[in-house]
């Protein structure tokens, strides 16, 4: 698993949570949390994040998609992806490259490190 994570963070830059946090305040990126309804209950939110579970992630930020999201505008869109602890996330921001989405990144240590910056957290 651990070859696979580098092989595929090779094929882009990914983000410390500081950086996607003002991306994100600047209209620079969509933050896109993929974290199941347990961990989002019990550790909070991502304040403006899109809420998407990793299972309908593809077909939510496919800009061409019949069921994609009203935030997946194109392929140019910068999206951050968001998991518990940056394992998940990495493996889908390889797939929405994928998909086209050549800009599509993730957030080094997930929501974790999101939370242990400081970083704004809704209940």
């Amino acid at each position: 698993m651990d070859e696979l994570l580098e092989r595929v963070r090779a094929d882009f830059e990914r983000t410390e949570a500081r950086a996607a946090y003002n991306a994100a305040q600047a209209g620079e990126a969509l933050l896109v949390d993929i974290r199941y309804a347990a961990p989002r209950e019990r550790d909070g939110l991502v304040p403006g994040a899109l809420v998407v579970e990793r299972n309908e992630l593809e077909w939510r930020l496919d800009p061409r998609g019949s069921h994609r999201a009203p935030e997946a505008t194109g392929h140019d869109l910068r999206v951050v992806v968001i998991c518990d602890e940056g394992y998940a996330s990495s493996l889908a921001a390889a797939s929405l490259h994928r998909l086209g989405l050549h800009r599509a990144t993730d957030l080094i240590g997930g929501f974790q490190a999101w939370k242990a910056a400081g970083l704004p957290v809704t209940p």
